[in-house]
C-alpha cells in the first residue's frame, strides 16, 4: 500500500493551472498581460478617488506583471494620492515573482501600502475570513520597508521567503483540486519612513474593510464553469466590495481565434468558451437582487468589449517551414488559453497532428492570436 502522499496524488484532480511549465511559457511568449494592463489602464480616467487612498484590487495578482503596470499607470494619473493595493493570490510562486516586481513601485510612489492575501474570493476584499474559527487563526503579516532605495527595499522583501512559505501552504480540495489554503494570511508592506502618512490607510487586524475604487477581476474561473457559479461565488462578492463610483473591469477569454482553430483540428466542435459576457452580466444581476439597483452592468459592442492579443513572433519565423520551438510555443499557448487538461493531450501528443495542425493555422494567419472580452461593472454614487 503506498503512503497517503501518494494516494493524494493520484487521486487528486490535476488543473491545467498548475502547471507551471505551461504557465511561465504563455506568459513569456505572448502579450496578453500588457494587453490586459492597458485595458485596466483606460479605467483609471472615470475613478474619483476620495481620502485617504485610492484602493485597488487586483483579484488574481499571477505573477504580478499585470499589478505592476497598473500600478505605474495609477502613478502616472495620481502621483501625489495614496496607494491602497489589494492582491488575492493563492500560488507561493506567483506571489514571490510579483513581489520581486515591487521594489520599484515602492520606490517611485511612496505612498504605497501593498496587501497581498490568499482568501477566498468572497473573503479577500474583507482581509477577513467568514468562518470565526478561520478568523480566530488568520495570520497577518505587517512588513515595514526601510531605506531609501529599491535596491534596498528588493533586499527587506527576499528576506521574506520563510514568511511566505509558511503563509502560503496549500492543500488540494479532494473534491475539485482547486489549491486551498493551510492558513489563512494577509501581508502587508510599506515604507516605514511613510507610516505617519500612511496610518489611515494602512490595514488593521480585526477590521473589515470594503471600499474599493476599482477592482480587476482578469480571468478569475475555469471557462467551462456556469454562468451561476462565476456570479455566485466571485462576481457578486466582488462587486459588492466597490466604493460608490467605483468599477471593476471583468476580463475573459472569448475564443474564435486562431488559437481555438487549432484546438479544433484535433477535437472538433471543442468549445470551453460557452459563458459569454452577456450570460455572465445576467447571472450576475440575478445573483445581485434587489442590489442591482445600485450597479451599472455597461453592456458594449463587440468593437469596444473585445480586445486581442498575440505570440510574440519575427515575420521571418512564419513561412514555409516554421521552426520547431516557435510551434511548440504556439501549441503551448493555445492548449493554457483553451483550457485542455493534460489527460486529454496523450493521445494527439504520441502522433505529429498537433504540430501539423499548429503549422497549418500559424501559416493560414501568418501567426497566433487570440480574443479576451470584457465588461465593466460600477456601482453608482448617491
Amino acid at each position: 500500500m503506498g503512503s497517503p502522499t501518494h494516494a493524494t496524488k493520484r487521486t487528486t484532480p490535476f488543473r491545467f493551472y498548475d502547471n507551471r511549465q505551461k504557465y511561465l511559457a504563455f506568459v513569456t511568449t505572448c502579450n496578453e498581460k500588457s494587453s490586459i494592463a492597458r485595458r485596466a489602464a483606460h479605467e483609471l480616467q472615470y475613478l474619483r478617488p476620495s481620502p485617504p487612498a485610492l484602493r485597488l484590487f487586483d483579484a488574481g495578482m499571477g505573477d504580478g506583471t499585470v499589478l505592476a503596470r497598473l500600478m505605474r499607470s495609477a502613478h502616472r494619473a495620481y502621483p501625489t494620492v495614496p496607494m491602497l493595493v489589494v492582491a488575492k493570490e493563492i500560488s507561493l510562486e506567483d506571489v514571490r515573482l510579483g513581489l520581486e516586481k515591487m521594489p520599484d513601485r515602492f520606490y517611485e510612489h511612496p505612498a504605497t501600502v501593498l496587501v497581498i492575501t490568499n482568501l477566498h474570493y468572497a473573503e479577500a476584499p474583507r482581509l477577513m475570513p467568514r468562518d470565526v474559527q478561520s478568523a480566530a487563526a488568520l495570520n497577518w503579516q505587517e512588513v515595514k520597508l526601510t531605506g531609501n532605495s529599491a535596491h534596498e527595499y528588493s533586499e527587506r522583501i527576499e528576506e521574506l521567503a520563510a514568511t511566505l512559505e509558511h503563509g502560503w501552504m496549500t492543500k488540494p480540495s479532494a473534491k475539485s483540486g482547486n489549491p486551498t489554503y493551510v492558513r489563512p494570511s494577509v501581508l502587508t508592506i510599506y515604507r516605514e519612513d511613510h507610516r505617519f502618512l500612511l496610518d489611515a490607510v494602512i490595514p488593521k487586524p480585526g477590521r473589515t474593510f470594503e471600499d474599493y475604487d476599482f477592482i480587476l477581476a482578469s480571468q478569475p474561473w475555469r471557462a467551462r464553469m456556469s454562468a451561476e457559479f462565476k456570479a455566485q461565488k466571485i462576481l457578486a462578492p466582488l462587486a459588492r466590495s466597490l466604493t460608490p463610483g467605483g468599477r471593476m473591469l471583468a476580463i475573459q477569454s472569448y475564443g474564435r481565434d486562431p488559437g481555438l482553430e487549432i484546438i479544433q483540428r484535433l477535437w472538433p466542435g471543442e468549445n470551453p468558451f460557452q459563458v459569454d459576457r452577456h450570460q455572465l452580466m445576467a447571472a450576475l444581476k440575478s445573483e445581485l437582487g434587489r442590489e442591482v439597483r445600485d450597479f451599472t452592468l455597461s453592456t458594449t459592442p463587440d468593437e469596444k468589449a473585445i480586445f486581442r492579443y498575440e505570440m510574440h513572433t519575427l515575420p521571418s519565423e512564419i513561412g514555409d517551414r516554421i521552426g520547431t520551438s516557435t510551434l511548440y510555443a504556439a501549441w503551448n499557448a493555445a492548449i493554457y488559453v483553451n483550457q485542455v487538461e493534460d489527460e486529454r493531450l496523450d493521445a494527439v501528443l504520441q502522433t505529429g497532428a498537433y504540430l501539423e495542425a499548429t503549422q497549418a493555422v500559424l501559416q493560414k494567419h501568418g501567426g497566433l492570436w487570440f480574443n479576451d472580452e470584457t465588461f465593466v461593472v460600477s456601482r453608482r454614487r448617491p
